[in-house]
């Protein structure tokens, strides 16, 4: 069973950047999709960006800002976030599944971390 978990979030203003890490168990890390979603309290988990082998997918919202990457060599999955914007504010999920595909919704993946918090103050 893979088990993840997520660090470096923080409370930054506008505008600056942070880079959220997820280290994973198992040894088949680097065939699976990983991706990372973020929450707000009362509102549906939302789908921020998809990593598998070579290619990347983003969400509109984050598009250009955000950066998906991994280390296979340390089971590690990052997110590099520039140029944060208050309505970036949530806690944010790493997932891992071995489900073939571009998997952008959350019930698609089975294995998901235990959150961090970012905050984005104006």
């Amino acid at each position: 069973q893979v088990q993840l978990v997520e660090s470096g979030g923080g409370l930054v203003q506008a505008g600056d950047s942070l880079r959220l890490s997820c280290v994973a168990s198992g040894r088949t890390f680097s065939t699976y999709a990983m991706a990372w979603f973020r929450q707000v309290p009362g509102k549906e988990r939302e789908f921020v960006a998809h990593s598998r082998w070579r290619s990347t997918y983003y969400a509109d919202s984050v598009k250009g800002r955000f950066t998906i990457s991994r280390d296979n060599s340390k089971n590690t999955v990052y997110l590099q976030m520039n140029s944060l914007k208050p309505e970036d504010t949530a806690v944010y999920y790493c997932a891992a599944d071995n489900k073939i595909g571009v998997l952008t919704a959350a019930y698609e993946y089975n294995y998901w971390g235990q959150g961090t918090q970012v905050t984005v103050s104006s």
